[in-house]
This record gives structure tokens, C-alpha cells and sequence, in this order.
């Protein structure tokens, strides 16, 4: 570096040091001076009256004001929030209801009816004088849907468990003669 480029370096500083030094003096006897202070604190004042004249005079005119959107936005945030709540545990229900677990619980069901139908059809095999019953069928598995009713999948069962009661044969009556 040669002189010149030093001695202006050493000026600006020595000048930054010395202008922020002044300024902070200055902004203190200023701020100290009790006319400026009053200055200040009544424009303030009258800042605050215009903004409640202002917001007044929106009412009037049916028009709202900077608080009244902020309350407003402030509302529809928590709106929105509890929107979201009640989605979050819809979605939960849909998953617990629709989910494996009922379809898992339908084909016990559907097995626990078949197996009890084979047992009806066989106590009617065993009773003595009773027609023999015809094979019950056995429940169809139910094929998992997205929104199967529980009516739809308990049919088959209900058909197996109507097959097996078996109805006693009519006995055959002897024809009456009629008098000629």
C-alpha cells in the first residue's frame, strides 16, 4: 500500500470515530431537551386520536377496520384449526372402521354360523324319526369391498342355517270313498 492509500484510510476511520461519537452526543441532548420531548410526546397523542377518529368514522361508513380483520383473521385460524381436528379424527374413524379388522371379524362370524349349521344339520340326522336334512352349505367368503354393509355378508350365512331345518313329511291321507 503506499502513503497516500494509509493516510486516507486513517482519515475515514478517524472520522467514522469521531462522527458516531458526535452523533451519540447529539440524539442525547436531544432527547434530554424538555421541549422536544413534549414535542414528541404530542404527536404521539395526537397520532393515536386520529387513528380512533379514523377507525370511528369507518364504523359509521360500515367499513372495517385493520383490528376488526385482524379479529377476523384471528377467527377463521382457529375456524380452520378445529376443521382440521375434526377431519384428522373423520379420517381416523373411516381407517378403524374400514380397515381389516371388521372385515377379519365378519368372516369369524360367517365361520362361527356355518360351523354351527353343520351341528344343527347333524343333531337333525341323530333325532330319531326326523327326515334327514340336506347338506348344509357352507358360507361364502366375503370378498373385502370398501363399504360393505353387514346385511349384504351375513346372507349367505342366514341361507346355511335355513337349510338345515328340516320340515317332517306330510303323511299321506287314505282317500275317502265318496257314496255314489
Amino acid at each position: 500500500m503506499t502513503d497516500a492509500s494509509k493516510a486516507a484510510k486513517g482519515l475515514k476511520e478517524r472520522l467514522a470515530d469521531g462522527t458516531e461519537d458526535r452523533l451519540g452526543k447529539a440524539l442525547t441532548d436531544l432527547l434530554d431537551n424538555p421541549l422536544l420531548t413534549g414535542v414528541l410526546g404530542a404527536a404521539f397523542d395526537a397520532r393515536e386520536k386520529a387513528a380512533q377518529a379514523q377507525e370511528v368514522a369507518m364504523g359509521a361508513f360500515n367499513i372495517p377496520s385493520a383490528a376488526d380483520i385482524e379479529r377476523l383473521t384471528r377467527r377463521l385460524r382457529s375456524v380452520s384449526q378445529r376443521l382440521e381436528g375434526i377431519e384428522d379424527g373423520v379420517y381416523r374413524l373411516d381407517r378403524a372402521l374400514s380397515g381389516r379388522g371388521v372385515d377379519a371379524r365378519l368372516l369369524a362370524i360367517e365361520d362361527q354360523l356355518g360351523a354351527l349349521a353343520s351341528k344343527l344339520g347333524q343333531a337333525a340326522k341323530r333325532a330319531p324319526g326326523a327326515k334327514p336334512a340336506s347338506k348344509p352349505k357352507p358360507a361364502a367368503k366375503a370378498k373385502p369391498a370398501a363399504k360393505a354393509k353387514p346385511a349384504v355378508k351375513a346372507k349367505p350365512a342366514a341361507k346355511a342355517k335355513t337349510a338345515t331345518k328340516a320340515k317332517p313329511a306330510a303323511k299321506a291321507k287314505p282317500a275317502k270313498a265318496k257314496p255314489a
